[in-house]
This record gives structure tokens, C-alpha cells and sequence, in this order.
């Protein structure tokens, strides 16, 4: 695995490079900063402030296309850097499967202080706030690197306002960065994503749920909840139900609710004979009573579902009784992860 870090000056990056190598046992790979990129990292009289020490030290290439060949010759080894200098640079590293890019961002004022505290402890005269900020928007919007557009095209982002680096190491030790499904998802990984991408298609008003059958890791068959062929969608009106904001309470009043669910129309795609023995169906969401015993009717040995719904208990009872395992599955935890307040915080704002 090779993670890169890019973000602010003074986001943390170097400490979030330094945990991985201290708990993980990562190594840090360095490569010697291309011609015309800026480098901002400067006291306010213009002498460049040491950049944090990384223990051990960073084994050091001339190019990003020979830290690439290094890596993939050790793909079995761990590595981390902190030298994503440019776009290019991500674009080359882009090319394995064994990297991963993670964006590190903090309030402007806190890594102003930050890098206060660097400058005073290298004896030079911190920058004011507003040369900060523009070298800062240096950093990010110089044509020559394209470091802004990184941020979206990072598996990870982190918000650091991890008001210490105890704090900070806590967080990223509940983040799990070196899970190895992050480079190649687990067949749960791989098949609740499907059914979180079949939810994408629901034109139900209500919430969009998706549904995929597996047997032998292969996939039987795939739905999502709306209504019926040759109705008006959901979404355009075709549910009086699903459209009143101020009707029946979620689960509730099913009678005269259009909408087929999401399970039921995969079980419907795939009818019994297909389904045999020793079938998953996967959910994003867990399965309402109605298509519970469906399932244990069409004979599924087990469900897997993401996100909790309000019937979860009678769904797990009538489960258990028809000998179906139920069980939720959490995948790594992907986009935008905020790290502040107490130790060991750290929320998922939008992400997997």
C-alpha cells in the first residue's frame, strides 16, 4: 500500500505521516520538488522554515515515475508521502492499484498557529495572517500544481480540528487507514455497493433503497423500490403515499403505498428457481417485515444490510426464527471524516 497526503500548510500531513509509520510501521518515500513549484513554506523574511522531521528518513527519488517503479517492485510493503507536489504527481501515482490519495485540511487560523509555533521554534519571525493566506492561496491555486482539484479526487478527506495530536492518533486509529479493503474491497464491500448503486435508480419519494441476490459470488439478480412498470414513477407523483410530506410516519399505512420494494423486485427478477440454495441478498438499508418473509419464504440463507430501519427488531425476529443470519456490515470509511472535540471523534459527514 502507498498512501500520499496532500493538503494545507500546517494541515497535519506530517503527523499523519509520522502515526502511520510509528503504529504501522509505513515508510516514508520522498521526491525532490519539481522545477516551478512554489515553495511558500517561508518565515515573513522569506527564509524557508525546516520542514518536520520524519523518523526514519524518507527515502528520496529523483521523479514520481521512480518512486512508482520502487513501490511496485515492494508491493507488499507499506509507504507513505507527503510529496505530492502537483497534479501530475497524483496522476502518475494513480496508475496502481496499491495507492490511495488522502486530502488533510484544518481551519486557516489553526494552521496559521501552527506554523507560528515552527517559526519561533526555528528562531525566525512568523508571517502575518494575510501573507499567510496568500501564500496559502499559492500553495493551492498556482497553475503550476493544481493542488486545489486534489482534494475531490481523494478516497479520504480529513477536516483536522483535533485539538491535539493525542486526539488526532485516536481518531486516525478508529479510521483504520491501512484496512486492505481500501484497495480491494471484500465481497461485502464490493456487493453492498452495488446495491448502494442500484438505490441511485429508486424514483421513490420516501428514501431510495437497493437490493442485490448473490449466490456463489455471483450476481442472481439486482432492485430498487418505485413503483410498478408502465405506472407513474414515484417521483413524478405516481405514489399518493410516498408524496404526502405530511402523511403516514415511514412504515406505516403500507397498504396503500404503490412503491415495490427494492428486496421484492429482486426476488421477483430472480423468482425461486434462480435463487436456490445458500443465496445472500444484500440491502442499503435492513429489510421492512413485509419483504422479510419473502425472503425466508424464496429461501435466502442470509441478509446483509448497511443502514439501520425502524422495524430492524421484528425483521431480526422473524429471522431468526426461519434460521436466515441477519447481520450489518460497515464498510471502511470513505469520504469526508472530521476529526475535532474529544479524543477519538471522528464523523462521517458524506462517504461510504
Amino acid at each position: 500500500m502507498l498512501i500520499g497526503i496532500c493538503g494545507g500548510i500546517c494541515a497535519g500531513k506530517s503527523s499523519i505521516q509520522q502515526y502511520l509509520i510509528e503504529q504501522h510501521g509505513f515508510r516514508p518515500l520522498k521526491i525532490d520538488r519539481p522545477a516551478g513549484t512554489p515553495s511558500v513554506e517561508k518565515s515573513a523574511s522569506e527564509a524557508s522554515i525546516p520542514s518536520a522531521e520524519t523518523t526514519p528518513a524518507p527515502q528520496t527519488f529523483a521523479t514520481v515515475d521512480d518512486l512508482l517503479d520502487y513501490a511496485t517492485k515492494h508491493w507488499q510493503e507499506d509507504f507513505v508521502t507527503t510529496s505530492i507536489h502537483n497534479e501530475h504527481t497524483f496522476d502518475v501515482l494513480s496508475r496502481r492499484p496499491l495507492f490511495i490519495l488522502l486530502h488533510v485540511d484544518s481551519p486557516i487560523s489553526a494552521r496559521w498557529a501552527r506554523f507560528r509555533t515552527r517559526c519561533e521554534s526555528a528562531s525566525l519571525p512568523p508571517p502575518t495572517l494575510e501573507q499567510f493566506v496568500l501564500r496559502n492561496d499559492e500553495h493551492h491555486y498556482s497553475p503550476a500544481t493544481g493542488l486545489a482539484s486534489l482534494a475531490s479526487r481523494a478516497q479520504i478527506k480529513i477536516l483536522n480540528s483535533a485539538p491535539s495530536l493525542a486526539a488526532l492518533h485516536a481518531s486516525l486509529a478508529a479510521l483504520n487507514l491501512p484496512d486492505p479493503a481500501r484497495l480491494r474491497p471484500s465481497w461485502d464491500h464490493y456487493y453492498m455497493t452495488l446495491a448502494s448503486l442500484a438505490a441511485r435508480r429508486s424514483n421513490c419519494m420516501r428514501r431510495q433503497v437497493g437490493c442485490v441476490l448473490v449466490r456463489a459470488h455471483r450476481v442472481i439478480s439486482t432492485g430498487y423500490n418505485g413503483t410498478p412498470r408502465h405506472l407513474t414513477n414515484c417521483a413524478s407523483g405516481g405514489c399518493p403515499r410516498c408524496n404526502d410530506a405530511a402523511g403516514s410516519a415511514g412504515g406505516l399505512a403500507l397498504s396503500t403505498c404503490l412503491c415495490i420494494h427494492a428486496e421484492e423486485n429482486a426476488l421477483l427478477e430472480a423468482g425461486r428457481e434462480r435463487v436456490g440454495g445458500g443465496a445472500v441478498l444484500y440491502c442499503n438499508t435492513c429489510p421492512c417485515l413485509t419483504c422479510s418473509i419473502k425472503i425466508v419464504q424464496v429461501g435466502i440463507a442470509e441478509v446483509v444490510f448497511s443502514n439501520s430501519y425502524h422495524m430492524d427488531e421484528e425483521a431480526a425476529r422473524i429471522f431468526s426464527e426461519a434460521g436466515v443470519s441477519l447481520r450489518q456490515f460497515s464498510p471502511p470509511r470513505e469520504g469526508l471524516v472530521v476529526i475535532g472535540g474529544g479524543e477519538g471523534e471522528g464523523k462521517v459527514v458524506n462517504g461510504v
